[in-house]
């Protein structure tokens, strides 16, 4: 039986991320993604591309951050930074995701991520802003 997805305001082909694996509180803790051997993103070379692993932080905090259509449902990604990555993720490799919030100032919020492989090595970390609200 294949595990129902959870609710996610993204499908396919731009879904990465699968669902929780451990939440430690509010937009904060592991979500699991699978780089598929025959997904979209892959089909050009093995490797995912590095803006892709920005956008799976991104979902993980969405996904973690359970809904609240303060942050998440009614938000849109405002910013990229401090993103680095020490390898790359092939077609067939788990990946985890560590999120957490690491700043609010009203309606901006700041999520820090760090990716790591199947064998708990670090693949990329980085922080993604969200503000909340339409992007009018």
């Amino acid at each position: 039986m294949t595990p129902v997805p959870e609710p996610l305001p993204h499908a396919y082909p731009f879904r990465f991320v699968e669902r929780t694996v451990e939440k430690r509180g509010p937009a904060e803790g592991r979500v699991r993604a699978l780089v598929t051997v025959n997904g979209r993103r892959t089909e050009a070379g093995e490797y995912l591309p590095p803006l892709t692993l920005v956008e799976v932080v991104a979902q993980a905090a969405l996904l973690l951050e359970g809904g609240d259509p303060g942050i998440g449902r009614t938000g849109f990604l405002a910013g990229v930074s401090d993103f680095e990555f020490d390898r790359e993720a092939g077609s067939g490799d788990l990946l985890d995701v560590d999120v957490r919030i690491a700043g609010v100032l009203g309606p901006i919020v700041r999520f820090e991520g760090t990716v790591t492989d199947g064998e708990g090595r670090r693949v990329c970390s980085g922080a993604v802003t969200v503000k909340k609200g339409s992007p009018a």
